[in-house]
């Protein structure tokens, strides 16, 4: 009996006597677009559908073929690894929490008692499809008397090294840069020692001379936040096939699809989440 995905569906759809140009047009007539070669690639186990990106096709498969619910599903697993995070996540997450002791040894203690209630971030895609700005607000809360720091982080999935373009209502203190691994470390001191209760408003930017073409940029949490706004902003020439909301729930580790994305008359994409948890939340793009 066969147990893997493609076995499975070629063996479903032998046995429906379906050929593949008639199970295109049954799944468009639900509304859902499988090319011919896809289904045949399927199949064949030459590739296979990632669960978010192609769950409803699934579904409706299986009602059409007679199979039981997650009968398709059920066998594909996690989302396969991919691209230049999966090779060097886990080096550039050592790297991240080298650059965060080196500067922080002697504040780390109080990040816990400093909660993000809200971080907006609009990240602008050049002409040549290249990370430009990246530019980021958050409110915090003191949770304690005395919180007066926050160490803010930014790295480059692509390799391109960032560098710090500016900060608003507060000051620049200690920084760490990681070059080889494209990470960036800074100490942002604000005006005064927060009492417990008080909320704190700060900005800043990151940006790129250059660099290769980007495909993903992720916001790390290491703590529950109440909102979260990602923007990533195309330049009109360069407007990529696909965007998807992606997640990832361990520090170095692959993400996997949430939801497709479709680009505004703006060339905006955004993801807008409430009661955010500790993770990987952001936007990867396929050009």
């Amino acid at each position: 009996m066969p147990t893997s995905f493609d076995a499975v569906l070629r063996s479903a759809i032998e046995d429906r006597g379906l050929s593949l140009a008639r199970l295109h047009h049954r799944l468009h007539e639900r509304g859902l677009e499988v090319s011919i070669a896809s289904l045949s690639n399927w199949q064949c186990g030459r590739c296979r559908p990632e669960p978010a990106r192609s769950l409803a096709a699934l579904t409706a498969l299986e009602q059409i073929l007679g199979l039981p619910h997650d009968g398709l599903t059920g066998l594909l697993g996690p989302r396969r690894p991919r691209g230049r995070w999966v090779r060097r996540g886990h080096a550039v997450a050592r790297a991240l929490d080298k650059v965060l002791a080196e500067i922080a040894a002697d504040i780390a203690p109080r990040e816990p008692q400093l909660r993000w209630r809200t971080v907006g971030e609009r990240v602008d895609v050049r002409p040549d499809r290249t990370e430009g700005a990246t530019r980021t607000q958050i409110v915090f809360e003191a949770m304690a008397d005395g919180v007066d720091r926050h160490i803010a982080l930014h790295h480059n999935e692509s390799g391109a090294v960032p560098d710090l373009r500016s900060v608003s209502h507060c000051r620049v203190g200690r920084t760490r840069v990681d070059r080889d691994d494209a990470v960036y470390a800074v100490e942002l001191v604000f005006d005064h020692a927060l009492r417990r209760g008080e909320t704190y408003v700060l900005e800043y930017e990151f940006g790129h001379v250059s660099g290769p073409p980007a495909t993903t940029y992720q916001r790390w949490f290491r703590y529950p936040t109440r909102d979260f706004l990602l923007q990533v902003e195309f330049d009109r020439g360069a407007v990529p096939a696909t965007c998807h909301q992606v997640w990832s729930p361990e520090s170095g580790g692959p993400s996997r699809d949430v939801r497709r994305l479709w680009p505004s008359h703006w060339q905006t994409v955004h993801v807008a989440e409430q009661n955010v948890v500790p993770g990987g939340h952001g936007i990867r793009w396929e050009w």
